[in-house]
């Protein structure tokens, strides 16, 4: 299993819009494609400006696989369009991670 954690930074004042647009245009693209994410938080401390996602693949080739699909898909090219008129975005960080055997993560899907 594979943990895809990525952590997002808006400029300030820009997550309300960003959360939406991804909400009506880049959600439907992405789940499309990669499924329910594991968690997709906002900070309720530290950065206010700051969300993580998490994503769970088999492997890394399935990562690559679903990715791909998803970067060719129209509906999510349009998506990012939006995206970069908007502006909000400021960095992104991305972990790819495994779980410890002694904690493995809930079996809900992927």
């Amino acid at each position: 299993m594979l943990i895809d954690m990525r952590t997002y930074s808006c400029r300030p004042g820009t997550i309300k819009k960003h959360l939406a647009l991804y909400e009506k245009l880049g959600k439907p693209a992405q789940t499309k494609h990669l499924g329910q994410p594991l968690a997709y938080m906002q900070c309720e401390s530290g950065n206010p400006n700051e969300y993580v996602h998490m994503w769970v693949y088999d492997s890394a080739g399935d990562r690559q696989t679903k990715r791909a699909a998803m970067q060719a898909d129209p509906d999510w090219i349009a998506y990012l369009g939006e995206s970069a008129k908007l502006g909000a975005l400021e960095s992104q960080t991305n972990k790819l991670m495994t779980p410890v055997d002694f904690f493995p993560l809930p079996q809900n899907g992927g």
